[in-house]
């Protein structure tokens, strides 16, 4: 259905691998027409705080809640979150009651993202990149709940905390720090978690990131200056070449996993992502961040693959990887 005004933002409907794949605003006519997105849809573009509020719930009522407000970055990243030890009295006004309304009979955790007090995303879980800063015995507590049915927790001795996130450029391929890295990390002062976010072993297309990079880390910390310290430190996580960047190289590759072998050349026109050739994929490329990426058609539509402009067909050894 055509929105009836813009701009409007457009957004995954289900999004269980999180981090908004291909959300974007759309300001006009034109931009909807052309990024128009299969399992997407529109709503009204909200302005004001981004605000990730974790609920516990017993039967409809709202027996705990803490507030996270992001600090964005571009394209749907975030620099970092802060966990907030206060309350929000407005904002928590309009989310007890919404909850008494739609989840009456519920218990379990809860999370809900507002942006400008307006509700966004209603996930049934919590928000599980900074449970570490909610404090002692606050894992337990949600045990609790799901095995009894009922909130128990202290909440005592609050301290604001903050999820610093690490970024990389999309279209490369990227291997985990040495365990000895992480954990000098995790040891300096005021750090109190380190994640590694993404799977050394899985290409990155394969990972669900938002349009403004591929996160590479989460310092969890109980103060931003030590956390953008730690930050630095990991920043160093080195690219490793895909295997389409080696293809471009050598001409030819072959899966070490299923001993398939494809072929690549450069292409240098087109730039809508074709759809599947037979026995083979076509790839197309798109614009993004000063370079060029080559796109595959998915179930969930165009996604990069590598940093480069090419297309690659089967051999008669296998399909294209």
């Amino acid at each position: 259905m055509l929105p009836p005004a813009f701009p409007v933002f457009s957004k995954p409907i289900m999004n269980l691998g999180g981090m908004g794949v291909g959300s974007r605003v759309l300001p006009d006519r034109a931009h909807y027409e052309r990024h128009k997105t299969p399992g997407h849809f529109w709503m009204t573009l909200l302005e004001g705080e981004h605000v990730s509020t974790d609920l516990a719930v017993q039967a409809g009522r709202v027996m705990w809640l803490r507030h996270s407000l992001g600090t964005p970055a571009a394209g749907g990243t975030f620099d970092y979150w802060t966990i907030e030890a206060a309350a929000r009295a407005p904002l928590q006004q309009h989310l007890g009651p919404w909850v008494r309304q739609h989840l009456a009979t519920y218990t379990g955790m809860l999370n809900l993202e507002t942006i400008g007090g307006g509700i966004i995303d209603v996930h049934l879980r919590f928000a599980d990149q900074w449970p570490d800063l909610y404090g002692a015995g606050w894992l337990a507590a949600v045990v609790g709940l799901y095995e009894h049915g009922a909130w128990r927790y202290a909440d005592r001795d609050r301290r604001i905390g903050y999820s610093v996130a690490l970024f990389g450029p999309h279209g490369r391929e990227y291997q985990h720090p040495s365990a000895s890295l992480v954990e000098q990390v995790r040891r300096m002062p005021q750090v109190s978690s380190v994640q590694i976010t993404f799977h050394a072993d899985r290409p990155a297309a394969a990972h669900p990131m938002p349009p403004g990079g591929f996160r590479l880390a989460i310092v969890n910390c109980l103060d931003l200056e030590a956390g953008r310290a730690a930050r630095a430190r990991l920043a160093g996580l080195r690219a490793r070449p895909s295997s389409a960047r080696r293809a471009l190289e050598t001409g030819a590759g072959r899966d070490r996993a299923t001993t398939r072998s494809w072929r690549c050349s450069r292409v240098t026109t087109g730039t809508a992502c074709p759809p599947h050739a037979p026995g083979s994929r076509r790839v197309g490329v798109g614009q993004g961040l000063g370079r060029y990426f080559p796109f595959v058609r998915s179930s969930q539509g165009c996604m990069p693959i590598a940093s480069a402009r090419f297309r690659c067909s089967a051999t008669p050894a296998g399909s294209v990887q």
